[in-house]
């Protein structure tokens, strides 16, 4: 616009000129920069308008490690050429790269590009909206036009595969029934009722439907011991590592992330912060359980109270990950208190997953007053000090062991499944 800005200059200067002079010179300089202001305008306006973009995504939910391909098309509608057109993209991905700068574009042609980018962060992202610019050929004017092509994508933690997790003997299935119905077939059958549209055609007990000349199904009860809860500590005291700010050539020498892969993708590192490793453990332990058909909850204390009741199936898996998915280490409520205050859904045969990286021994107190109450508990360290705490957390592990827990310990940079698999 610097440019533009002079031509303006010079334009008020022969026009002053020109009427005080009244020579043809004048107004013939005049005249020229007067064309020099209203073709670059025009021009520019031809460049941003009549113009079509399309986006397609191929997905609007990641994961950490995957990749996410979209395709773009932009398509000229006028008659008139276009020489160059800039797409830029207003994306929040980080590392999504979609801005282009496309030139020669002819009447009725369309120009595409496709865009990969790796997830390296979860999060809920915007993919756009769309900035368009282009100018005249001699760079005079540029003139910029928004398009609102808005789409949400939801990057979902990254997660581990456990062959052998951790559990206590007592948490198997097969315990004393729990008196509280629910719609999902289990081991313990409390009574019948009469049939209701959307009952399944295998809940249906024949031999009471025949006595009864009716239809009438099965009413099952819970198994508290096949119950798991997942406890993630989110008080941001808890919490080091590399922020996410921080250049990536720093994070390298303060830390050394750890290298994970699933079994469909290649190696990502997962970023060096003890709030990632602790999300990406919990949404792989709610995973694991819930592949298994255990009823999985999640108790979770960020910036509000994330608590998720126990339930079973992938409604419930997509329910976990989308919350572990957005949560943030922004709690101010310890994690001791976090497992007393929410005792009361930890009911005698669950089993308890408690995650965190705070070094304080107080929430050990709080383990053991749950394993008093009869709730099985798996106790995962995550060793703050590999990460440059400065508190170690030998006197947790301790505590935790010394109380009845199954103690693991994750450090940074460490295999994550093969420290948990001891």
């Amino acid at each position: 616009m610097t440019r533009y800005r002079v031509v303006w200059v010079l334009f008020l200067v022969a026009l002053t000129g020109a009427l005080s002079t009244g020579r043809g010179l004048w107004w013939t300089f005049t005249g020229t920069l007067f064309m020099l202001i209203v073709i670059p305008i025009a021009w520019a306006w031809l460049g941003v308008n009549w113009l079509r973009i399309a986006r397609r995504t191929s997905t609007r939910v990641a994961q950490v490690g995957q990749n996410l391909e979209e395709e773009f098309k932009l398509t000229n509608l006028s008659r008139i050429p276009k020489l160059w057109v800039e797409v830029r993209d207003q994306s929040t991905l980080p590392g999504h790269c979609a801005s282009r700068v496309i030139s020669l574009i002819g009447s009725g042609r369309w120009r595409g590009w496709r865009v990969k980018t790796r997830c390296e962060r979860r999060g809920r992202y915007t993919l756009g909206p769309v900035i368009v610019r282009s100018g005249d050929p001699l760079g005079i004017y540029q003139m910029q036009r928004r398009l609102d092509i808005v789409h949400t994508l939801l990057v979902y933690p990254a997660v581990f595969d456990f062959r052998d997790f951790p559990l206590p003997a007592a948490s198997l299935p097969g315990g004393d029934a729990l008196r509280r119905r629910t719609h999902y077939v289990t081991t313990n059958a409390a009574g019948v009722r009469d049939y209701v549209a959307g009952d399944s055609i295998n809940r249906i007990h024949w031999p009471t439907s025949v006595r009864r000349q009716r239809l009438i199904v099965k009413e099952f009860e819970l198994d508290p011991i096949s119950d798991v809860w997942v406890a993630v500590d989110l008080c941001s005291d808890a919490h080091v590592g590399a922020d996410e700010d921080t250049p990536d050539s720093m994070a390298e020498q303060l830390l050394s992330p750890a290298i994970v892969a699933d079994e469909a993708s290649a190696e990502f590192q997962l970023p060096p912060h003890t709030e990632e490793y602790a999300i990406s453990i919990a949404a792989s332990v709610a995973r694991h359980f819930l592949q298994q058909g255990r009823v999985v909850g999640l108790i979770a204390h960020g910036a509000h109270r994330q608590v998720i009741p126990g339930e079973r199936g992938d409604r419930q898996l997509t329910k976990i990950m989308e919350t572990l998915s957005v949560v943030r280490a922004h709690g101010q409520i310890p994690f001791d208190r976090v497992l007393s205050a929410e005792s009361v859904l930890l009911t005698r045969g669950t089993t308890l997953v408690a995650i965190s990286a705070w070094p304080d021994t107080a929430w050990a107190l709080a383990v053991q007053q749950a394993l008093h109450n009869g709730v099985r508990v798996v106790a995962i360290v995550i060793d703050g000090q590999s990460f440059g705490a400065a508190r170690p957390c030998d006197d947790l592990v301790t505590a935790l062991a010394n109380a009845g827990a199954i103690v693991r310990v994750v450090q940074c940079g460490a295999s994550i499944v093969q420290s948990i698999e001891l």
